[in-house]
């Protein structure tokens, strides 16, 4: 058994991290303990060819908690968000491409209404997203209490709603919350690229379909998070995220061991206090927190037999399948894009050019089929870091749906090369010449990034972003504010509010309760 610490972090993703640095600058003894080799968890940026790099996963940085950045000192450690911020263009075979900002509309086939009707969609949207962004760096409130503190919890709320919005826009709020973009969109906006680009922004990263009753939910979720922030591909990709978190943590007295995989949480008298790593090394602490989904935490870890069989079936039952695909092209040079001047591929490009093209890209998922033209995100980090690649050559980044889990053919080497010649296909309608300047490809299902990041079902959020997995149900009710029925065992990742996303919140939330119970 090693020395004993005062909380002990499984996982270096960047809410472990966050986490960590708020504990070990609070005074407290940390140990970081990391599988891999390298930290950031899903946000690291590595190889995926000779002399290509790419951030792994997530590959816009547009939700880090500013408040994060400044007390952290992000910035002194390396964290480089100079850059200015991307706009998104939405995609046409033809050439007309709609370039969206945060509250502008451009294209040749956008009209003066549809300018006018997107900026007051807009505001009507923000406004909504501002009472939920101001939850996100707030412990929820616990539905079965009745005390001070929970009273007072949801007493703000109640506020924020309330007196926030206003009657009016709170009635708004409370009829459109669990209505579905598709149907909203129709009520708003006429310009149909338009509402192929939000209605796409609304399940990015998601298992859900536009016509699902909780995604305006999510669209309002990924509004709230860039109310603050700048959209950035910043230097050194996510991995530069990650590193200055790592190098936040360790100036506050944070260790941070990597190679160090958690076998299981050790337990004594039902209570967390300490781990065991996989070589069978033991590691005594006061706390433990855990930065991994809450399956992999509670069914792994800690183990069904330990859990409260209620408490279990509510975990049987989240919803964390993944659908998501990322893939990776390393490409000889500047892809000629129809319509596009080369410094626009700095921006977010999506391929999503109406709703009836996103509808039939889910289609194929529901019957274990990824999409046969997929909708997609697309980076090109090297134009804003061309140490990314070799000179002259480039990284194209794509963020595809869908490709689900539970493929009904099975995730094979075949599979897996299908279904990246579809991606390729789907992009040569817009860049024609492409399929000649791919060096070299990576595919990562589902299936892989729960391999690679651990993380169950292959999920970029741990838990699907719904209505009902949200706010104080996030992940299940009776963990929602990141202590868990395990004494001394807390959540800190994406499983728990607000949700996935590189925020930094779910980290910070679950530092304060920890200190706010040491007192």
């Amino acid at each position: 058994m090693t020395n004993s610490y005062d909380n002990i972090i499984i996982g270096a993703g960047h809410n472990g991290l966050v986490c960590a640095a708020y504990l070990a600058k609070a005074g407290k003894k940390v140990l970081v303990l990391e599988r891999a080799d390298q930290v950031g968890g899903a946000a690291i940026t590595r190889d995926f060819a000779d002399g290509f790099r790419v951030s792994a996963c997530a590959h816009v940085l547009h939700m880090l908690r500013p408040s994060v950045v400044r007390d952290l000192k992000l910035e002194s450690h390396g964290l480089d968000m100079s850059q200015p911020g991307i706009a998104t263009i939405s995609l046409d075979a033809e050439g007309n491409h709609t370039t969206i900002g945060r509250d502008s509309l451009d294209g040749a086939n956008v009209s003066d209404e549809d300018k006018t009707a997107y900026r007051d969609f807009v505001k009507r949207m923000e406004g909504h997203a501002k009472v939920l962004a101001k939850q996100y760096m707030k412990t929820p409130p616990r539905l079965a209490s009745i005390g001070l503190k929970n009273s007072l919890k949801l007493a703000g709320l109640g506020w924020d709603l309330r007196f926030g919005l206003g009657k009016k826009k709170m009635e708004d709020l409370m009829r459109i919350v669990t209505m579905n973009i598709h149907h909203l969109l129709d009520e708003s906006l006429d310009n149909e690229a338009l509402k192929g680009a939000l209605s796409f922004y609304a399940v990015l990263g998601t298992s859900l379909d536009q016509r699902m009753q909780t995604s305006v939910f999510t669209y309002l979720h990924h509004v709230a998070g860039g109310l603050d922030t700048k959209a950035v591909l910043p230097k050194g990709g996510m991995g530069g995220v990650s590193d200055a978190l790592a190098a936040s943590a360790q100036s506050f007295g944070a260790e941070i061991r990597t190679g160090a995989a958690v076998d299981h949480v050790l337990l004594d008298g039902g209570e967390a206090v300490g781990v065991v790593l996989s070589g069978g090394e033991e590691i005594r602490a006061k706390t433990v927190v855990s930065n991994a989904d809450p399956r992999t935490t509670f069914f792994k870890l800690v183990g069904a037999r330990h859990l409260e069989a209620g408490f279990a079936h509510r975990l049987g039952n989240l919803r964390n399948t993944g659908r998501v695909a990322k893939v990776h092209i390393a490409l000889n040079g500047v892809p000629d894009f129809k319509g596009l001047e080369t410094s626009a591929l700095g921006n977010r490009l999506l391929i999503s050019p109406s709703r009836k093209y996103l509808d039939n890209a889910y289609n194929h998922s529901k019957y274990g089929e990824f999409s046969a033209a997929p909708a997609m995100e697309i980076t090109m980090p090297t134009m804003a870091d061309a140490s990314l690649a070799p000179d002259g050559q480039h990284v194209l980044s794509a963020i595809v749906q869908y490709a689900p889990y539970e493929l009904k053919a099975g995730w094979d080497d075949s599979q897996k090369a299908a279904f990246t010649d579809r991606v390729i296909d789907a992009l040569a309608v817009y860049a024609p010449g492409i399929r000649d300047q791919v060096v070299a490809t990576e595919c990562l299902t589902p299936a892989d990034i729960e391999q690679e990041f651990g993380i169950t079902g292959g999920h970029w959020h741990h838990v699907e972003l719904a209505l009902d997995q949200m706010l104080m149900m996030r992940p299940v009710h009776g963990t929602a504010q990141y202590k868990t029925p395990i004494e001394g065992l807390y959540l800190c990742g994406a499983g728990a509010h607000p949700g996935g996303g590189v925020m930094g919140a779910a980290g910070h939330n679950a530092a304060q309760e920890i200190l706010a119970g040491d007192k």
